[in-house]
């Protein structure tokens, strides 16, 4: 017998509202269980948004509360790896509360369009945004041929 999609997916909502009213008058159920918020193991954090300039590839990611001592930033090629880690530490003389950002570390690859020249990359970050400027290869950059 055949489930049409409309049953599966009305099953699937009625589960996340039955998740959320128990969330609202339990707060702290999915923490009795062990389980971590989701965002520090996601398997795309930190976002990114990757542009194509002409002569220049520039990537931008989202890494709140990483300090630039904490980022590394590799490139071989067309892949680039960004990786780091952030804490999360009471200040001093301080007794935590509640503890939602939680100390977190990760590692995000990427496959560029193009080979890089690793040698004139430039790395900023401010505000929290990690701001990659990539140079493309002499190889990778098109060049214009005239007809004779």
């Amino acid at each position: 017998m055949l489930t049409r999609w409309d049953d599966i997916d009305r099953m699937f909502g009625a589960m996340d509202l039955l998740r959320s009213r128990i969330n609202r008058f339990f707060p702290d159920f999915e923490r009795s269980w062990g389980i971590p918020a989701a965002w520090p193991v996601s398997a795309n954090w930190p976002k990114a948004n990757l542009y194509d300039a002409g002569d220049h590839l520039e990537v931008k990611a989202e890494v709140p509360g990483v300090k630039k001592e904490d980022l590394h930033v590799k490139i071989q090629g067309n892949y680039l790896e960004v990786s780091g880690s952030r804490e999360s530490k009471a200040p001093e003389g301080y007794a935590a509360q509640r503890i939602e950002r939680m100390a977190a570390s990760f590692s995000r690859s990427f496959t560029l369009p193009s080979d890089v020249d690793a040698d004139k990359v430039e790395a900023t970050l401010k505000n929290g945004i990690l701001t990659l400027t990539l140079p493309k290869a002499e190889a990778a950059k098109p060049k214009l041929i005239t007809v004779s």
